[in-house]
């Protein structure tokens, strides 16, 4: 149980990190956000600043996820059960799981293609992508490891 409670605060600690840092680009940082989803070429119609007040949206949820795993970090002893700690790992998991699974489509596709859609598998999306991944599966794993910890 130890390991996994120590592995339960590692993963709330970078939870934080990356939905503090998600919510600062999507939400303050929102037009280069934009400009990582829109084409050069299409940057001038008046969509690309529904799209960058639109990633706003996203910059909120992530905003939501970093609060909460601060408050559980902060709060730790709140949550003594392992399966109750098992829960919201297996909750941060699936947040990751939805940010980096929409983006598998467009990865498979082959991502950019003329006017629509982004890259995923360069530069900063790529970056996005493998980050949400690793977090999805640290924190799926150490959800696992609690549950078993607990039997």
């Amino acid at each position: 149980m130890q390991l996994w409670s120590g592995a339960f605060t590692i993963v709330l600690a970078l939870n934080v990190a990356w939905f503090s840092m998600a919510f600062w680009y999507f939400t303050v940082k929102s037009v280069a956000a934009a400009k990582l989803l829109v084409p050069k070429s299409a940057r001038e119609s008046p969509l690309f600043s529904t799209v960058s007040a639109s990633v706003r949206f996203l910059g909120a949820m992530n905003f939501a996820f970093a609060l909460m795993s601060v408050l559980v970090l902060a709060n730790l002893s709140l949550f003594d059960d392992p399966k109750q700690r098992a829960l919201l790992a297996a909750v941060f998991a699936v947040a990751h799981a939805g940010q980096f699974v929409c983006n598998v489509p467009i990865a498979m596709g082959g991502g950019r293609r003329g006017e629509s859609l982004w890259d995923v598998l360069s530069g900063p999306m790529l970056f996005i992508f493998v980050v949400d991944f690793t977090l999805m599966l640290a924190n799926a794993v150490v959800s696992a490891g609690l549950l078993a910890s607990a039997l």
